[in-house]
């Protein structure tokens, strides 16, 4: 112990200094050229030119809105300059697991998911519409996320419904626009839960989002994945998580970088809400990395 005393004491201050600012400097180049993906997570869609979206007159949009409007100026740019819309499947499959090769149609593209959160109306009547109108404009399919809580989907169709129902997923999901993942039943904190309630919380929902699409996916994709509600997980709720799905995603403003994933239940996410304009998420995504050979 005297012997590594008396040299710390006299190990140079510089040398000590110039050596942590090379290691920062690594650090640095290594993240930068790191190649990444970018993840989007969204919530509500909100269309400021319909007046029966009323909770919008006379009040500022609720923080993790986003208008129909500058989505549909994000997604536009994303189809016209060719990035490849990922699936959670496709970044499990080829950039988590990496069973499989990257198919050649996706060469020279770059990577990116959009995914929504909650079980929001708006994905129905505000969000397909846009994922309509650019199939229509452009011939190209975009496929979004939707990470859904089926315990607080509407039971039935209402003009006063603030949540979708099934059939609004099933018709997503069969024109191929939905990707639908699981949110847990109820959207409730999992880190909270005693184990009885977390099991529930996460199978619970696996089961009827499955249910509401079983005859539309015959493969069981539906519900393979989940995003953490709240984005807060733990060891020991990704350790049941692990039991029912294939990844974990959070919500941590944080860039997917391949190579840099410490488990397939800690895929971090990019937060997204009303003060990021349309101009940054581009920015945001023209970081993502170009499929080569």
């Amino acid at each position: 112990m005297k012997l590594i005393k008396f040299k710390f004491k006299n190990f140079p201050f510089g040398i000590f200094i110039a050596t942590v600012a090379s290691i920062f400097t690594i650090w640095l180049i290594l993240n930068f050229l790191t190649p990444k993906i970018p993840i989007f997570g969204f919530h509500s869609i909100i269309d400021i030119e319909n007046p029966s979206e009323k909770r919008l007159q006379g009040s500022p949009l609720p923080e993790i809105d986003y208008t129909k409007q500058d989505l549909s100026e994000f997604l536009d740019y994303l189809v016209r300059h060719n990035f490849w819309f990922l699936s959670t499947q496709d970044m499990y499959d080829y950039f988590i697991v990496k069973f499989k090769q990257i198919p050649p149609e996706h060469l020279g593209q770059k990577p990116i998911m959009i995914t929504f959160d909650d079980s929001y109306k708006t994905f129905y009547t505000n969000l397909l519409p846009v994922l309509r109108d650019l199939e229509n404009k452009y011939g190209k399919k975009v496929k979004v996320v939707l990470f859904i809580n089926p315990g607080i989907l509407a039971k039935g169709e209402s003009k006063t419904a603030y949540n979708l129902t099934c059939r609004n997923l099933r018709k997503g999901f069969l024109k191929g626009f939905y990707d639908i993942q699981s949110h847990g039943h109820r959207h409730k904190k999992l880190t909270e839960l005693n184990t009885d309630e977390l099991i529930y919380e996460i199978a619970e929902a696996q089961v009827k989002l499955r249910r509401c699409t079983q005859d539309l996916d015959p493969n069981k994709t539906v519900a393979s994945h989940i995003a953490y509600p709240y984005g807060a997980s733990n060891k020991k709720v990704e350790e049941y998580v692990s039991k029912y799905y294939l990844s974990g995603y959070l919500y941590n403003s944080r860039m997917f970088k391949i190579g840099w994933l410490r488990s397939n239940y800690q895929i971090p996410r990019l937060s997204v809400n009303h003060s990021k304009s349309t101009q940054k998420l581009i920015q945001m995504a023209e970081r993502a990395l170009t499929i080569k050979n």
